[in-house]
């Protein structure tokens, strides 16, 4: 996946905010089969906005006999690293992207997995037993902290699951507080039955996680900054006519800053690569940049604009070999008009 696809629009208007701020996408794809040389992935059709991820798939039994196989969707892990901000929509219930799946059309109700982690060592047990939440964020987790016994605390600072509130004052002889560290890794799974040499309809849709910064991170002072530059070109094929965009939109404000923030938005595909043959029969990757004043720059082959905001791209007998990363520029003042 080498070329990129762009927008052309720039509406300058406003005065951004130029922190470092930075919010973490986390990155989220499709459904996992364990390696099945019986059941094949015929098409998937995987639109992508902002605001919503949906995946049509139909799979096919290549076989004379039904195939009983789990399925899986693995969450995007959360780690609890205070210095990180990651994008997790509102909802904070364990479905925190409003995961939903339907099969031949009717809903599936899949179980739920979590487990935990710190340092690599599954901690979920020693959680459990002090009665403290999964999630390491939210007042929750930091409440239950607040009620574990001091030399409790002091055994998982050692373990690395908790390390000290940075927010804490001890100043005046308090208690230093203490904070989540572990990584939370969450899977939906359900069982499905693949009849003998038969299709199946498979959909599921969620919020995705959309991460981003304040300003442009890898533009300032009239030019582009290494070695952020290299990476965004590298992982969203940023071609000349989206730097001269970007280019163009630093020179119509007076403080040679161009008016836009980041959104970023990862999508895990290479595990379409885990059915039959490895590739996937029909793909069809659809993209929409939301407002039709951002830019939009992400890697594909052979891809056409095919409305306003929206971006296509499909393939024959595709093997999954990178995953999707997607930058957009989103006008500071949302009031512009694009191309």
């Amino acid at each position: 996946m080498l070329r990129t696809v762009l927008t052309a629009a720039l509406a300058v208007l406003a005065a951004p905010a130029f922190a470092n701020d930075s919010v973490a996408e986390l990155g989220t794809g499709g459904l996992i089969l364990s390696r099945s040389d019986a059941v094949a992935m015929q098409s998937e059709d995987l639109f992508i906005s902002p605001e919503k991820v949906t995946v049509d798939y139909v799979f096919h039994n290549n076989t004379d006999k039904d195939v009983d196989a789990i399925v899986a969707f693995p969450m995007p892990d959360i780690s609890g690293d205070p210095e990180e901000m990651p994008a997790i929509p509102e909802n904070q219930s364990d479905n925190f992207l409003g995961f939903e799946v339907t099969i031949d059309g009717a809903a599936a109700k899949p179980q739920l997995e979590q487990k935990v982690f710190a340092l690599g060592i599954d901690i979920s047990a020693d959680l459990k037993a002090q009665n403290v939440p999964f999630n390491p964020f939210g007042n929750a987790a930091k409440a239950a902290l607040a009620k574990v016994p001091k030399a409790v605390l002091l055994d998982w600072e050692n373990r690395g699951i908790v390390i000290e509130d940075p927010e804490t004052d001890t100043s005046q002889g308090a208690e230093p507080a203490y904070t989540p560290f572990w990584q939370l890794r969450s899977t939906y799974w359900w069982r499905s039955t693949f009849p003998a040499n038969k299709d199946v309809h498979v959909s599921h849709r969620y919020k995705p996680s959309v991460g981003g910064t304040s300003s442009v991170s890898f533009f300032s002072e009239g030019q582009f900054q290494s070695p952020q530059y290299d990476s965004y070109k590298t992982r969203y094929c940023m071609d000349q006519t989206f730097e001269n965009a970007v280019h163009k939109a630093a020179k119509a404000n007076p403080d040679g800053y161009p008016k836009y923030y980041e959104n970023r938005i990862a999508y895990i595909l290479t595990t379409g690569g885990n059915w039959a043959t490895g590739t996937i029969g029909n793909f069809k990757l659809t993209i929409d940049k939301g407002n039709a004043g951002n830019l939009v720059s992400f890697c594909g082959d052979n891809v056409r604009k095919v409305g306003p905001t929206t971006f296509e791209m499909t393939a024959k007998d595709f093997y999954p070999e990178h995953d999707i990363d997607i930058l957009l520029l989103v006008p500071s003042d949302s009031g512009g008009n694009g191309g």
